[in-house]
């Protein structure tokens, strides 16, 4: 994901921290649990997923604007939601992939992650998160077969 920061205590003292970027995720979890205790799991989440997409850079929107549409389209019980800030799909309230924007983490590419919920177990070693720089036939004829797979 990304790297920590170097911070200065007050006793001079480096440590470890957590980078901006990690603060700002945490703080929006915090504000999506909140949200949904007071509105119930039922609640429909997909326009804040809509609206947090449509906020992306042009890159990354692209890229999460068909994902989401292939998601939709290909696990349609998937119920689109907010998972520290990013697009996520889950299933019976449980997470099952989301989409991580390159700018997220300033990094140089965006993820579609899934969670230990998606039964994509293959052997004792298996990918649970891929790098996308574009979403081709060919790409989302992949993510196709992988949502299939992580449903079964």
């Amino acid at each position: 994901m990304s790297t920590t920061t170097k911070t200065t205590t007050a006793e001079g003292q480096k440590y470890d921290g957590f980078t901006e970027e990690e603060r700002d995720a945490m703080k929006q979890r915090a504000k999506e649990l909140k949200t949904s205790a007071r509105r119930g799991a039922k609640a429909d989440t997909e326009s804040e997923v809509l609206a947090k997409i449509a906020e992306m850079a042009d890159s990354d929107r692209v890229i999460a604007e068909r994902l989401h549409a292939l998601i939709k389209a290909s696990a349609p019980e998937l119920t689109a939601k907010l998972w520290y800030g990013m697009p996520a799909y889950a299933r019976d309230g449980k997470m099952i992939c989301f989409f991580q924007a390159a700018a997220k983490f300033k990094a140089r590419y965006a993820t579609l992650g899934f969670s230990d919920e998606a039964n994509l177990d293959e052997g004792a070693m298996w990918p649970a998160s891929y790098a996308l720089t574009e979403i081709t036939a060919d790409v989302e004829a992949r993510i196709g077969a992988l949502l299939r797979q992580a449903l079964s």
